[in-house]
């Protein structure tokens, strides 16, 4: 196969701040052409969970969305901060602070891109089991989230109703149910 990777040849940071950085950087394709300026948006990675009680439940939260406008029904996660000795464990601090919840297993999935044209980071998607309501949350000063909690029948009728909107979320529920046994490919 043909080798398509671009030479970066200058970078040019034009924004930075905690979640966001913004980059213009000029670029050469392997045919010799010269792209200029290419906009980079630089994120921190992403991590995000499936989510079980021990009863079988979904643990979903519903939250304000100001960029779409809308309240979203998504799955618990977050960002992964520099503190953090792991993904998993910026996803059990996340679960934790977001939900209430601890769980007694964590299993990767896979990792996608919410859009690899434009976005240097991943979205990193899990299945946690087992979880267990340990206390209140904790969330950030900016954050309002209801935590709600859906039958497996519940949840195929919310997605039937493209209840969930978030689409790195939609490939964890594909790759979680997958590994849940609820459909093969």
């Amino acid at each position: 196969m043909k080798d398509l990777r671009w030479k970066t040849l200058s970078s040019n940071y034009l924004f930075t701040d905690n979640w966001l950085t913004l980059r213009a950087d000029t670029c050469e394709t392997p045919a010799g052409k010269v792209v200029t300026p290419y906009y980079v948006y630089e994120f921190p990675d992403w991590v995000m969970a499936v989510a079980l009680t021990t009863d079988g439940k979904f643990i979903l939260e519903r939250q304000y969305r100001q960029a779409a406008g809308i309240t979203s029904i998504e799955l618990p996660g977050g960002c992964v901060d520099t503190a953090d000795a792991s993904l998993e464990a910026a996803l059990r601090r996340e679960l934790l602070e977001e939900t209430g919840y601890t769980f007694e297993s964590i299993e990767f999935l896979g990792k996608v891109s919410a859009n690899p044209s434009t976005n240097s980071n991943w979205a990193h998607l899990y299945l946690a089991t087992g979880g267990r309501l340990e206390q209140q949350q904790q969330l950030d000063p900016n954050e309002e989230i209801e935590v709600c909690l859906y039958t497996f029948e519940e949840l195929r009728q919310l997605l039937r109703e493209n209840g969930v909107v978030q689409s790195m979320h939609m490939a964890a529920f594909f790759y979680a149910f997958q590994r849940l046994g609820y459909w093969q490919f």
